[in-house]
């Protein structure tokens, strides 16, 4: 069974920036991974994608504030996030295409 560990949640201040990490206990080099997120109250929705050849898709809401990136010697995607607002409030869940998703880590923004 892979796993998908996320880490980096936390609480941040408006305009406050955090990042993510998600790291894989198998190689993710073949695979598109992303991030996707679940506010309270709210269905889960995709945030970031990243595909093995680089390609990106981004959710309208974040984009231009948030980046994925990935490290395949480490087997490691990040979330990279800029200018945090109050909605960016949720659960984030690291995917993978072929392994689904991770527990999840917090991330809160609030003053």
């Amino acid at each position: 069974q892979v796993q998908l560990v996320e880490s980096g949640g936390g609480l941040v201040q408006p305009g406050g920036s955090l990042t993510l990490s998600c790291a894989a206990s198998a190689s993710i080099l073949p695979y598109t991974m992303g991030w996707d997120r679940q506010a309270p109250g709210k269905s889960r929705e995709l945030v970031a994608r990243l595909s093995q050849d680089y390609n990106t898709h981004y959710a309208d809401s974040i984009k231009g504030r948030f980046t994925i990136t990935r490290d395949n010697r480490k087997n490691t995607v990040y979330l990279h996030m800029n200018n945090l607002k109050p909605e960016d409030t949720a659960v984030y869940y690291c995917y993978s295409s072929p392994w689904g998703w991770g527990q999840g880590t917090q991330v809160t923004v609030s003053s």
